[in-house]
């Protein structure tokens, strides 16, 4: 599994606002700045971002974006699956239930699952908080 500038962008935007959490709407050209990512860029991730109820959006003057939820109840998981569609290693796993012809007889799949678990519990495990959270003490999480 790879994942795509999307999702890497969709992630530091994300940790931008958790940053500035207790501020007010923060404008995409801020983050732009900051994140050194194209406004442009940024203006096509956030549709990903809202459809998931991450985000909350203010238009007009003084608009922007914030967090729509506390930065600990926002997990990596979450961002990475609204802006990628799908985190399985393997596209037979996209569908659930599992849409594969040969799934009853694949002796790879449990594999895949296994994988699959792994990344799903590893990516939830970690929240927006705990990024922030770790810049005070040793990394843990490699981004």
């Amino acid at each position: 599994m790879k994942i795509s500038t999307r999702g890497r962008y969709s992630l530091r935007m994300m940790i931008d606002l958790a940053e500035h959490y207790n501020d007010d709407f923060i404008a995409l050209k801020d983050i732009s700045e900051r994140q050194d990512i194209s406004k442009k860029y940024l203006e096509q991730i956030v549709p990903f971002l809202n459809r998931s109820n991450l985000l909350i959006t203010y238009r007009g003057h003084m608009g922007g974006y914030k967090l729509a939820k506390h930065p600990s109840k926002i997990t990596i998981g979450d961002i990475l699956l609204s802006s990628e569609g799908s985190l399985s290693p393997v596209s037979c796993m996209d569908n659930d239930p599992n849409l594969c012809p040969r799934k009853d007889d694949c002796l790879t799949l449990p594999i895949w699952q296994g994988l699959s678990e792994v990344i799903e519990n590893y990516l939830n495990s970690i929240t927006l908080q705990d990024i922030l959270d770790s810049r005070l003490d040793s990394p843990e999480y490699y981004i």
